[in-house]
């Protein structure tokens, strides 16, 4: 399934995990718990060695995956062996994609059903050749904003996203977080209407996943909290999790309309 044709459906989740953690195998299972418990698109994580952009849950998450065996070959398997009817979008590091190829890398992409690919190490002023082989496989290359991006700057991105655009709900790395800060509020509405808005980093519980939607944001992503409760073996609490984010995801949007 394209993205856009999940935004078709109202305000959605957005579930991130980490691909081979706790093992390789395992993370196929894992995707398709999480989308029958209610995920709408797949955050597929590739592990990096030095995770700038990850706080210490990922970080911790993709030193266990590698640990597992976790590499670009095996990554694209696991990816193909996750067929699930939602999106799935590829989120890593750029020297993995640029060491494999672009064209190849999004070639593979496209074969295992990936059709969104977040790079978040990779400026859109930089993006040209990855953005060219994307769209020669209909694979939307999404980018991100953040509470500090500059208005001007901000326009060009939601411009020349695809898919949706991914708002970084503050500065810093990701983690869970207690709250929803106002500035994560003002970049929602600061950000044109064009794409869909998407907002991550520190999204954790259910009331946050509903505040971002009903302050005007198209999805909440859910990362660091569901990779917790990966690492501590507590999947029934992890479907549990993203049943009641995706309830309050809907509700939220339901309440927008009246």
């Amino acid at each position: 399934m394209r993205i856009t044709e999940a935004f078709e459906n109202g305000p959605l989740l957005i579930v991130y995990l980490c691909s081979g953690d706790p093992s390789p195998g395992a993370t196929p299972e894992l995707v398709r718990r999480l989308v029958r418990a209610g995920a709408d698109i797949i955050e597929l994580g590739l592990p990096h060695s030095d995770p700038i952009a990850d706080g210490p849950t990922i970080q911790a998450a993709a030193q266990r995956a590698i640990a597992a065996g976790m590499n670009t070959d095996v990554y694209f398997q696991v990816a193909e062996e996750a067929d699930v009817p939602v999106p799935k979008v590829f989120m890593g590091y750029y020297n993995m994609v640029y060491a494999r190829g672009l064209e190849r890398f999004a070639r593979d992409c496209a074969r295992c059903g990936i059709t969104g690919m977040i790079v978040p190490d990779l400026p859109p002023e930089e993006a040209a050749p990855l953005k060219e082989a994307c769209g020669k496989h209909g694979v939307d290359l999404i980018y991100l904003v953040a509470p500090n991006t500059p208005p001007a700057r901000i326009d060009l991105i939601a411009e020349e996203t695809g898919g949706f655009l991914y708002l970084v709900a503050r500065t810093g790395v990701t983690g869970a977080r207690s709250e929803v800060l106002q500035d994560t509020r003002d970049l929602i509405l600061r950000v044109p209407g064009k794409k869909p808005k998407a907002v991550g980093f520190g999204i954790s519980t259910p009331d946050q996943a509903a505040e971002v939607i009903r302050a005007g944001a198209d999805a909440a992503i859910v990362g660091s909290a569901c990779v917790d409760l990966i690492a501590r073996g507590r999947i029934d609490e992890l479907e549990a999790l993203v049943g009641e984010m995706k309830k309050a995801v809907k509700a939220a949007g339901r309440a927008r309309l009246q």
